[in-house]
């Protein structure tokens, strides 16, 4: 017997894919990215600051040294350009959108797109997002029993809805907005963006293939969204348009051209902010809710600064830079489960990293999720700790490891929308409502469209008041 007091149990980590250990063969390699782009990568990747893979077609550098990584991604956009292959696996649904162009073209669509997300517009769409928590706290309330319940789906629902109001001023409940959303999600099912052809340059002549619901989908997509594309261009020919974001997108003439964007060149855009802005803010808002569950010390925390802060009416823009413990944990939830877990470049003339000579068409990787939870940049990587952006080290890897949304000229320009969105939404739920893990639910990460969870994230509901 002894004296000794009894240690403190260690803190479950937050789930993570278990890495592959050892060599494989390329064919091996290939059959477990198909499988999850995550748990196909090898262990060391969380240590190397950077990692060549050669094959009979190509070269590819996986880069994680800070240094490095700021070169490629806030470097000339024309030195690291958007891979080709990317290309060819989104062109079904995005054609020339902003998120796969390159050139002159992609440079055009940004001089346009930008300004719609500069300066005071977050102000002014900021009571169309608070619309849509609300809307979405009522829905809850009519699960919230306690019982298992599909929280991704709900976070999908929220973020869709957030889009369509602040982009063409109507709820999801509109019949268009509500078509829409059901077509994305069945394209979601037909042809993830996390696919080979989205990371490996197979050979110029290698067909990109399609298949016939992945087709399906895109054009019953891109039809809707065409329609809203029509009517806001009558709209705005007749002066009663919204100002909201599509009425300036729509409006914005290239300031170097004079050009604005066809209904055509429209719907491309509005694809990729209902995909990307959609799916970014659904993922990271569905983490932060099962990271909450499964760390009630924070979850309470935030509840406390949710009921402190926010009032029952729209409270005015100013209230989000009071939010700063549901900006943490949001900030937390994309380190560790960052919605797009990688971004793949090309080289476009021969230079060198780190000694090693890149060639011409050379495939580049930035990796956030390997970035976010390297062992040589951040103090217990795995763990979940809203508190670390408060350290040194937790500042020095917001400024040098941090790339949820890019950096750079290519930097998603709604960065600072989701920033916004995510910790209203969250402060709003958390107000409401208790949020408890399911016993034996443990939701696994896997990379397709988005870092998602493999079987969905059940959590129980409960009411606060």
């Amino acid at each position: 017997m002894t004296d000794e007091p009894a240690s403190a149990p260690q803190p479950v980590l937050p789930p993570k894919p278990a890495a592959r250990q050892g060599k494989v063969s390329l064919r091996q390699y290939l059959k477990l990215f198909q499988r999850d782009i995550l748990s196909a990568q090898p262990a060391h990747l969380y240590r190397a600051w950077m990692a060549e893979m050669r094959t009979p077609f190509f070269r590819s550098f996986l880069c994680n040294e800070p240094d490095l990584v700021h070169r490629v991604l806030r470097g000339s956009a024309r030195d690291f350009p958007k891979s080709e292959r990317i290309r060819m696996g989104l062109k079904p649904l995005l054609r020339d959108s902003v998120f796969i162009t390159n050139g002159d073209m992609w440079e055009h669509q940004r001089r346009i797109i930008d300004p719609a997300f500069e300066g005071g517009r977050l102000r002014e769409v900021f009571t169309a997002m608070w619309a849509s928590g609300v809307a979405a706290v009522e829905r809850l309330s009519g699960v919230a029993d306690g019982t298992p319940h599909e929280i991704e789906a709900e976070t999908s629902h929220v973020a869709m809805d957030v889009i369509f109001r602040t982009m063409f001023s109507m709820p999801i409940e509109h019949e268009i907005a509500q078509a829409a959303f059901d077509g994305f999600r069945a394209h979601q099912a037909a042809h993830p963006v996390a696919n080979l052809a989205a990371i490996l340059p197979f050979p110029k002549w290698f067909p990109s293939i399609h298949s016939k619901k992945t087709r399906e989908t895109a054009k019953a997509i891109r039809a809707l969204i065409g329609q809203l594309a029509e009517m806001r261009a009558a709209e705005i020919a007749a002066g009663t348009a919204p100002d909201d974001l599509a009425t300036k997108i729509m409006t914005t003439p290239d300031p170097e051209t004079g050009k604005v964007f066809e209904t055509g060149e429209m719907v491309d855009q509005v694809a990729i902010f209902f995909l990307a802005g959609h799916e970014t803010s659904a993922a990271a808002l569905a983490w932060s809710l099962y990271l909450l569950a499964t760390h009630p010390d924070w979850q309470e925390k935030l509840a406390a600064e949710a009921e402190e802060v926010l009032g029952e009416d729209a409270p005015p823009f100013q209230v989000m830079s009071k939010l700063k413990l549901s900006r943490a944990v949001f900030r937390e939830a994309m380190r560790l489960y960052p919605p797009v877990p990688m971004f793949v470049r090309e080289a476009a003339c021969p230079m060198h990293f780190r000694g090693r000579k890149v060639n011409k068409g050379a495939q580049i990787i930035v990796s956030p999720w390997h970035l976010h939870r390297h062992e040589r940049i951040w103090d217990n990587p795995d763990a979940f700790d809203p508190g670390r952006w408060e350290t040194e080290n937790g500042k020095a890897g917001l400024r040098d490891a941090f790339v949820p949304f890019s950096e750079g000229p290519r930097v998603c320009p709604g960065a600072a929308f989701a920033m916004a969105e995510g910790p209203l939404l969250l402060s709003m739920f958390l107000r409401a409502f208790r949020f408890d893990p399911v016993a034996g639910e443990v939701p696994m990460p896997v990379a397709h469209l988005t870092v998602r969870s493999e079987h969905g994230i059940k959590l129980k509901l409960t009411p606060r008041t």
